[in-house]
């Protein structure tokens, strides 16, 4: 079980910027955990894969409490890296205003494999808090798996403060097929192939430097959703 508390930047940049931008960060950052024990590279990048499924109400309330700009809101996914798809994590994202809880439990693919299926009594089987937080939510507003999203990470953290700098390219997904696990899901893309959403991730404040090097982006900030994003086709969601 794990917390993380912070503020959270999204923008969306151009492949140079990301090329220049990655270089500068590279140079003063290190790469995530992720980077370093990744087996499963990116053709294109030193990055990894992540792949996330979903969970929604039966009316959408978390979609709809996004575009509408509702102040406190959630957003309940399972994700996986792909380069080791023999666990997930049932996470739980809590925002209120710039200041943004998440909430992960490490579950073995059995696990999340009953999680898709809507297998929902496996949370009280295993008897923790934040399961049953998230049992009795997915209950009470009848939450299904709606969406996938799949991307391409590039990470760097300055240990220092805990700050997170990420690249994520290659957004594409399915509304169809919920097998995070599959290496053969059909998905499409949901953003122009020339853009990369860029977010830095931080408790408290962000270290001059840093703040320096993505001072060229600042005006560009953008609030960004993967999982808006990934309900474009049923939605009609257009960035």
């Amino acid at each position: 079980m794990n917390n993380v508390y912070r503020e959270e930047k999204k923008y969306v940049i151009t492949k140079d910027t990301f090329y220049r931008l990655r270089h500068y960060i590279a140079q003063v950052m290190h790469r995530d955990y992720h980077s370093e024990k990744n087996h499963y590279r990116y053709r294109k990048g030193d990055g990894y894969t992540i792949r996330s499924l979903y969970f929604d109400s039966l009316d959408d309330r978390d979609f709809h409490e996004k575009l509408d700009g509702i102040e406190l809101r959630r957003k309940c996914r399972l994700r996986t890296y792909m380069h080791d798809p023999n666990f997930c994590l049932l996470e739980l994202k809590k925002k209120q205003g710039h200041i943004q809880k998440k909430s992960s439990y490490r579950l073995t693919r059995e696990q999340g494999e009953r999680l898709i299926r809507g297998d929902y009594q496996l949370l009280l089987e295993l008897n923790h808090p934040f399961l049953l937080e998230c049992y009795y939510m997915m209950m009470q507003h009848v939450y299904r798996p709606r969406s996938v999203v799949t991307y391409e990470r590039d990470a760097f953290v300055a240990k220092e403060n805990k700050i997170r700098v990420t690249f994520d390219q290659a957004i594409r997904g399915t509304e169809s097929n919920f097998d995070i696990f599959s290496e053969r899901l059909q998905e499409n893309e949901f953003m122009d192939a020339n853009h990369v959403v860029l977010e830095v991730k931080y408790n408290g404040f962000l270290l001059q430097y840093i703040k320096d090097l993505l001072d060229e982006v600042e005006k560009e900030q953008l609030s960004v959703s993967k999982y808006c994003l990934s309900r474009k086709i049923s939605k009609h969601y257009v960035l």
